[in-house]
């Protein structure tokens, strides 16, 4: 096992407006690609996210060798409670998952 963060080019995270979240996984090989594809499940993201398994919105780019993940916001952008305006500090919580 090895942690995401070391199997893969990159993992960032933003918005998706206003709502939502967008985790983006780049992989630099085709064998990183499928690694993470089979090893990191929407219950693993939801979990980590503590949000619902049923809100949590996969999408594989093949060609790309790029895994996205979105989920709804915590709090809405901008709210009071939003401690990350942008969306960029998520990425840091998936990245030390072992796949």
């Amino acid at each position: 096992m090895a942690r995401l963060n070391a199997l893969v080019s990159k993992i960032r995270s933003k918005n998706a407006g206003p709502f939502w979240l967008t985790i983006d996984i780049f992989c630099e090989t085709q064998e990183a690609f499928e690694a993470i594809r089979q090893g990191l499940t929407n219950e693993t993201v939801a979990r980590v996210f503590e949000q619902p398994k049923a809100t949590v919105k996969r999408f594989e780019l093949i060609n790309l060798r790029v895994i996205k993940f979105s989920l709804p916001r915590p709090q809405i952008q901008g709210s009071v409670r939003d401690r990350d305006m942008h969306g960029a500090s998520w990425a840091a919580l998936i990245g030390s998952l072992e796949i």
